[in-house]
C-alpha cells in the first residue's frame, strides 16, 4: 500500500476540498469519511490532516469556525471559500487529465 499512499498523499489538499465541497466538516469527520470511502485502506495521519488545514486556510481556500455543540467538546469546522471551490474544480480537472495520460502510458 505504500505506493498507493504515495500517490494519494500528493492529493491530500484536493481530497479535503472535495469533502468540504459537499458540506462543512471537522477533522475527525473528514478522516472517517476517507476511511469509509476507501474501505479502511487509507486514512490521513492527524498531523497531515491538520497541517493541510493550516495550509489551506493560509492560502484562503478554506476558513474555520467553532461549532455550537450543546454537548461534548467544541469542534472546529472548516468550509470552502469561493477560491477554494474554484481551486477544487481546477484540481479535479487536472487530475482527470493526468489520469487519462497515465492510463495511456501504462
Amino acid at each position: 500500500m505504500s505506493i498507493t499512499s504515495d500517490l494519494i498523499r500528493g492529493n491530500t489538499d484536493t481530497i479535503i476540498l472535495a469533502h468540504l465541497s459537499n458540506q462543512d466538516s471537522y477533522g475527525y469527520q473528514i478522516n472517517k469519511s476517507i476511511q469509509v470511502k476507501t474501505d479502511n485502506r487509507y486514512e490521513l495521519k492527524e498531523a497531515t490532516l491538520y497541517s493541510a488545514f493550516r495550509r489551506l486556510e493560509d492560502s484562503g481556500l478554506i476558513f474555520s469556525y467553532w461549532g455550537d455543540e450543546k454537548t461534548g467538546a467544541r469542534r472546529k469546522y472548516y468550509t470552502l471559500t469561493t477560491l477554494g471551490r474554484q481551486t477544487y474544480e481546477k484540481n479535479k480537472s487536472d487530475w482527470q487529465e493526468a489520469k487519462e495520460l497515465i492510463d495511456k502510458l501504462i
